[in-house]
């Protein structure tokens, strides 16, 4: 699972519509542009603090994600903590294969 939300996440760096870091994804929280919030398997208590207790007051779904340095070099980049989702329809696949890899366990 982890190296397919890595490689969905990666399309939608490529068609710009991930944000990629803690600051890029509160904003766009805030916002109201993320529909789906992917953390970090070892995120810090604080990032899933400020992540995770924002996107909860919007409603907007959280999942985990693989290792911060797997998220990262999945994304052409240094670690990284924490990637919003803006598009819809790769949101619901990220949802989708989070909640079928759910079923399976």
């Amino acid at each position: 699972m982890s190296a397919r939300i890595t490689r969905l996440l990666g399309l939608g760096v490529r068609a710009g519509n991930v944000v990629i870091g803690v600051a890029g994804v509160r904003a766009g929280l805030q916002r109201s542009k993320v529909v789906c919030v992917v953390l970090a398997h070892d995120a810090s208590q604080r990032t899933i603090e400020k992540v995770a207790r924002l996107a909860a007051a919007r409603n907007i779904p959280v999942l985990r994600g693989p290792t911060a340095l797997e998220l990262g070099a999945g994304l052409g980049k240094p670690p990284v903590q924490a990637a919003g989702v803006t598009d819809p329809a790769l949101a619901r696949g990220l949802i989708a294969d989070s909640d079928s890899r759910t079923s399976e366990e």
